[in-house]
């Protein structure tokens, strides 16, 4: 007879905890739920998960009254007895807020667990002339509305996210940001006394891997290999593999907009030339298309960290408007300049997809509402340089989630943490 394996003297033999067991079974109930294509019962879940139906109804007791889960009337049915009472993920519970800050706007968003929009607040101003800590203020009258609006709806803030175009540390540290003019911003320190934070958790990283996020899990399920590419004054790239975000080994990846596509170019602001954002950012299209904004104006410091003292100054918002009016009514200075900029940008792309096998590009930021002009030049661009581009297509389309993609992706996993962790939740004091 087969003897057991012995155990080494000194291994690490640790016992399931009947927490741990909890833990994991809620997971893995809300799980079931939150995927499901029609609303299941409790003796769906039972059946589905292998526990005991008395198990099943203790569970869903437990995340109904953490507000995480809802009773839905049950379908219509044909045969005897009575129908069962369907659940589905509640919309009254926690929330996620959404935070971006960028260099021509600041926005929020509130999400639900069921993926609603529950908040969204969009405020245009130039960030350049702005130090840190007045753009945190400015951030933190966001996050005052956002609470405010929570509280007015009965919703519970889950935790807040912020996306920042600039390389972030593990720990909210943004190293560079060099668009906006920082180096080595204390994000968590400057928001962290915020009293609708206290208690729920910020969390800070690089606003297109928050939109590379957010659009992989509002695509399709086979949308598991893309670039997520952010158009702004700065050009980021959020990079998704076999599902996953892929960070590079130092959680840095995705500095598109400072791929070389004019070795000798034009000066970039990361101190290099010929950086694609010169070429494809916000301001070259619109400086190319004759649409360009004035330079912000220093209007000096603002009070009680609010924009209502400063004077209305032209942002670039209002320019990518007209810019896609131009291109619609066939202006030829609107074109040339969407046609030079896309064919930087599938340079840079083609040079990813050759090293990456990626299938997809996503156009987001102000890349979005332009992706009618910018596709077809970047897709010509990638089927001249990508070798494998003859019988791997590679599909190049506008991001799902629009111009609000980085805030969703914020808010979004936020709302993934609860879904994953729903003990964590309803453990915590005060929900």
């Amino acid at each position: 007879m087969t003897q057991p394996a012995a155990v080494p003297v000194g291994s690490a033999v640790t016992a399931v905890r009947q927490a741990s067991l909890r833990e994991h079974n809620l997971a893995l109930v809300l799980r079931q739920i939150a995927t499901a294509a029609r609303p299941p019962s409790r003796a769906d879940l039972a059946t589905a998960t292998g526990l005991t139906r008395a198990t099943v109804s203790a569970l869903v007791d437990d995340l109904i009254t953490g507000r995480l889960l809802t009773e839905v009337a049950p379908a219509p049915r044909s045969g005897a007895g009575r129908p069962a009472v369907g659940l589905t993920l509640a919309g009254h519970g926690p929330v996620g807020l959404g935070l971006e800050i960028n260099v021509d706007y600041l926005a929020a968003v509130l999400v639900d667990l069921t993926g609603a929009v529950r908040h969204r607040a969009v405020h245009r101003v130039d960030l350049r002339p702005v130090p840190p800590a007045e753009a945190m203020a400015l951030v933190g009258d966001l996050i005052t509305e956002a609470g405010a609006e929570a509280d007015r709806q009965d919703l519970a803030l889950a935790g807040t996210a912020l996306a920042v175009p600039g390389l972030v540390t593990a720990t909210g540290l943004v190293r560079l940001a060099p668009n906006l003019g920082w180096r080595d911003v204390d994000v968590p320190a400057l928001l962290g006394g915020h009293p609708v934070l206290d208690g729920c958790g910020l969390g800070v990283d690089n606003e297109a891997n928050l939109a590379a996020l957010g659009e992989l899990h509002a695509g399709p399920p086979d949308s598991g290999n893309f670039i997520y590419i952010s158009g702004e004054v700065g050009i980021g790239a959020g990079i998704v593999l076999h599902g996953a975000l892929f960070r590079g080994a130092r959680g840095w990846s995705g500095e598109l907009g400072h791929v070389p596509v004019h070795p000798e170019g034009r000066p970039c602001r990361c101190g290099g030339r010929g950086c694609l954002e010169q070429y494809a950012g916000q301001e070259a299209i619109l400086a190319a298309a004759r649409l360009a904004v004035p330079p912000a104006v220093d209007t000096g410091p603002t009070t009680a960290g609010t924009d209502r003292d400063r004077p209305a100054v032209p942002t670039p918002g209002a320019a990518v408007a007209r810019l896609v009016e131009a291109a619609a009514g066939d202006d030829p200075n609107a074109h040339r300049a969407l046609v030079d900029a896309a064919t930087a940008l599938g340079v840079a792309v083609a040079g990813v997809i050759n090293l990456l096998d990626v299938d997809t590009v996503v156009l987001g930021g102000v890349y979005a509402p332009l992706a009618r002009w910018l596709a077809p030049t970047v897709e010509a661009e990638i089927r001249r340089r990508v070798l494998t581009a003859a019988w791997s297509p590679v599909t190049v389309r506008a991001a799902l989630l629009g111009g609000d993609a980085a805030a969703l992706g914020a808010a979004g996993s936020v709302v993934r943490t609860v879904l994953e962790h729903p003990a964590r939740w309803l453990g915590r004091p005060g929900r």
